[in-house]
């Protein structure tokens, strides 16, 4: 098993792609935008941040689901509207509550063992992302969301993240710009944040020199696997063109789930869109106005980050609405209406919105690993936190990978099953390279 194919130019499939050219292989990255990082990976939260590492699978996010439904500004808004594949997501999902607290842990584990991957990548390749590491201000306007914050700061402990409960005077000390009145917060020191696009579209770069063939403007119309080789038809303005290689990893965000499906896999990926704002800080005023240090509102479910010096973006909200990649006004203006309230010496003049679908497992956790055929991989479903997530999983699937090409080239042709099919458990991580 030489060739690879890796399908999807967004963080995880880029970050896929650098890892295994770092193991020798000859990849191909397959995408359908004209350049990398052009759709979920374009312009996120940009937090990186093990302190959001909690699931949803929690019963407190069905009642503000159905507490929310008829609010079109709500933080979490679901289209009453059925469809099989909503439903059964949603089954899965209440299925999956009773491992919230263990998928937590793993999930900071996950997020710490990243951060060594990620900035150890951008320091060796010259990427220049906007990295800030100034730390995560989670903020409560209640005590009820500030005391359900320390029982998941005691998870975010098991999982080896320490972050701390600070008063309402220790936030404005730690942000001076924040306006408002607040009950607490938590503050993650070892948080960071960046330009998802910039990191992404450098890495991409980075591969490229390592070997990496980029195919672009390809439209993945058909995968298939008889265990041996994939072949892959695409479409490039029209014009198909097949290729063939030894194997696959499939990083293709929302679009994965029908690809596994021909691949005789079930990969049940709900997207889930998010809405940001990029708030352009054009005058001296707007600048010493936003923040610097990234925060989270738990009440509004927003994200922030300081992105250099001019830009400052805004995000989160979810929406369950199936591929629908339209920019409500009704979902954008309370970001800028958040922006106004607790940043009212920025100027929300020139504002750039954006929507863009988050690829979400029912269980929150990433699917890594293998499929049913023997050359067959999927690194995807990473949710809300790809971005924090991205340089872990890819160093996990680059090691499965790996392993099953050396079993290959051991015994003949048919790969042996592996324990780490469909893998997410940090303790088969790979030391950062």
């Amino acid at each position: 098993m030489k060739t690879i194919a890796v399908i999807g130019g967004g963080i995880t499939g880029v970050t896929t792609a650098y890892a295994l050219a770092k193991r020798g292989f000859a990849v191909t990255l397959l995408e359908r935008h004209r350049y990398a990082a052009m759709e979920t990976s374009f312009a996120n939260g940009g937090q990186l941040s093990a302190s959001n590492a909690e699931v949803w699978t929690h019963r407190s996010t069905l009642v503000k689901g159905l507490k929310w439904m008829l609010r079109n500004d709500a933080p979490l808004l679901v289209n009453p509207r059925p469809t099989w594949h909503k439903l059964s997501w949603f089954a899965e999902f209440i299925a999956a509550m009773p491992h919230y607290r263990a998928n937590t842990v793993a999930t900071a584990r996950l997020a710490i063992a990243a951060r060594e991957h990620l900035f150890g990548w951008a320091e060796a390749e010259g990427i220049d992302f906007d990295l800030k590491k100034k730390g995560i201000l989670h903020i409560y306007r209640d005590r009820a969301g500030f005391d359900h914050a320390g029982e998941v700061s005691r998870l975010l402990a098991e999982g080896g993240l320490p972050r701390r409960a600070v008063t309402p005077e220790e936030m404005r000390a730690i942000e001076p710009t924040l306006a408002g009145q607040y009950y607490g917060g938590y503050y993650t020191e070892s948080d960071a944040t960046g330009d998802i696009h910039k990191f992404t579209s450098g890495l991409a770069a980075a591969a490229q020199r390592l070997g990496v063939r980029t195919l672009y403007n390809q439209e993945v119309k058909s995968v298939s696997s008889d265990g041996r080789s994939v072949t892959i038809v695409s479409a490039d303005d029209g014009r198909a063109a097949s290729m063939t290689c030894d194997a696959v990893v499939v990083c293709a965000g929302v679009a994965s789930r029908q690809l596994a499906a021909q691949l005789g896999d079930r990969v049940n990926i709900y997207p889930v869109k998010g809405y940001s704002i990029t708030v352009n800080l054009a005058d001296a005023a707007s600048q010493a106005s936003a923040p610097t240090v990234s925060l989270l509102d738990d009440e509004t479910k927003l994200v922030t980050s300081r992105l250099g010096v001019d830009r400052f973006r805004v995000a989160g909200t979810a929406e369950f609405n199936g591929i629908d990649r339209d920019i409500r006004a009704d979902r954008i203006r309370p970001l800028i209406d958040w922006v106004n309230a607790c940043f009212p010496g920025v100027s929300t003049r020139s504002v750039v919105p954006w929507a863009g679908l988050r690829p979400m497992m029912p269980n929150m956790m990433p699917r890594v690993g293998r499929g049913r055929q023997a050359n067959v991989f999927y690194n995807t479903g990473h949710g809300h936190l790809g971005w924090t997530l991205s340089a872990v999983t890819a160093e996990m699937i680059g090691d499965v990978v790996r392993q099953v090409a050396g079993q290959r080239t051991q015994v003949t042709g048919v790969c042996s099953p592996l324990p780490l099919a469909g893998c997410t458990d940090p303790r088969h991580l790979s030391s950062p390279k």
